[in-house]
């Protein structure tokens, strides 16, 4: 295994700040719904697959009974708050029911409950004042830290992690393909800004660089996770062989490249300004998943589910502001960075009306799922 101590060269794409109209913690609606749907799921799979014995027999022959958490892409809450408390309250409940069965030897039923520790992990650009503000006004049954950097490369020591989660985080890529900008190269991304209907060398370009991604993840996450840990891991995905263009995302994203490009036209920016501006995305398929662990080689796939993280959701609260304020919390500083901000207003005013007039395309043209679920655990060897 390569020496990744030192993180990975990576760009930083923050979500809205603060607690104003068009931050993160005001329009991460669709996030909370995933991580409603997931509680189960992850009670679910702490009861199936994580071996208490074998993690708080350790704690019996050491000085120490803390058990780690990491949240990877934490944002700035208030979802990764009810993500931990979820993970928390399922370990306690898997630790109370192996402390009840009968065969448990005296000294495994009277070892106390493990104290918790969570670590919020981000980019350094992340808005950890407005993180912290609010963990500090709530209760909390656990030890809080910050870790900045990014999720691409170590973040922690050896064998320090018990339970790694990570919720709608790893999408994101750590770079742009260098030949996605490069009026040479056959993956020139012109007049697009993602993947979606683009030619087949701009999908390949996006694919390599998260597989790349993906590998440095799983390479970092192995040295730092005890053996038996859990990783819970969720992300929006295709179905096999489902182009993203046929999903709501893929929508969404050609969408704002049509707008951008209709804004080049009028003059408010250059198209050369859209033609070298990309989003840093990539949408999985289970099966390139599965890959991308087993080349790894380090985990084993426990459970592996494409669920609809919106099926809780009553329709007429998905509604084109809604997912065009979702899209501005999460997409305005990239834009920014890139364009400046004489644009944005207009620029999301644009897609507001777009979305009303293509409202039907958000649904899901496939009867399968939108989002992966992956628990996956640490081998031995």
């Amino acid at each position: 295994m390569s020496n990744i101590c030192k993180d990975a060269v990576t760009e930083s794409h923050p979500m809205n700040g603060g607690d104003g109209t068009y931050s993160y913690t005001k329009n991460s609606y669709f996030q909370k719904s995933a991580t409603n749907v997931a509680r189960c799921m992850i009670h679910n799979a702490v009861a199936d697959k994580l071996d208490i014995s074998q993690l708080f027999s350790n704690f019996a022959t050491s000085s120490s009974n803390t058990f780690r958490i990491a949240d990877l892409g934490c944002s700035i809450g208030p979802n990764t708050f009810t993500a931990m408390q979820n993970v928390q309250e399922a370990i306690q409940h898997k630790y109370r029911l192996s402390q009840s069965r009968p065969h448990n030897s005296s000294s495994s039923s009277s070892l106390a409950m493990p104290e918790f520790q969570v670590f919020f992990n981000d980019h350094v650009t992340n808005d950890f004042n407005t993180l912290f503000s609010s963990l500090a006004a709530s209760e909390r049954p656990y030890f809080t830290a910050g870790v900045p950097g990014s999720f691409h490369g170590r973040l922690f020591p050896s064998s320090s992690l018990h339970f790694v989660h990570s919720s709608l985080a790893l999408h994101w890529l750590s770079t742009m393909p260098k030949e996605l900008v490069d009026e040479n190269s056959p993956a020139w991304n012109r007049s697009k800004v993602h993947y979606t209907n683009a030619p087949n060398e701009v999908y390949k370009a996006y694919e390599a660089q998260f597989g790349r991604d993906m590998a440095q993840f799983l390479e970092a996450r192995a040295i730092e996770l005890v053996v038996g840990g859990l990783m819970v891991l969720i992300m929006p995905a295709v179905p096999n062989n489902v182009p993203l263009s046929q999903m709501p995302l893929g929508v969404i994203y050609g969408l704002l490249g049509c707008v951008l490009m209709d804004l080049s036209k009028e003059g408010f920016i250059s198209e050369s300004e859209v033609d070298s501006f990309n989003l840093p995305v990539y949408v999985v398929s289970p099966k390139e998943m599965i890959g991308i662990i087993e080349r790894n080689g380090c985990f084993s796939i426990e459970i592996i589910e494409l669920y609809k993280p919106m099926s809780s959701v009553n329709n007429g609260e998905i509604t084109p502001l809604t997912v065009t304020m979702h899209l501005r919390a999460a997409m305005e500083g990239i834009i920014i960075k890139h364009f400046g901000t004489e644009i944005i207003d207009e620029l999301f005013h644009r897609i507001h009306k777009k979305m009303e007039e293509l409202s039907n395309q958000l649904q899901p043209r496939t009867k399968e799922g939108t989002q992966l679920f992956l628990v996956l655990k640490r081998k031995s060897s």
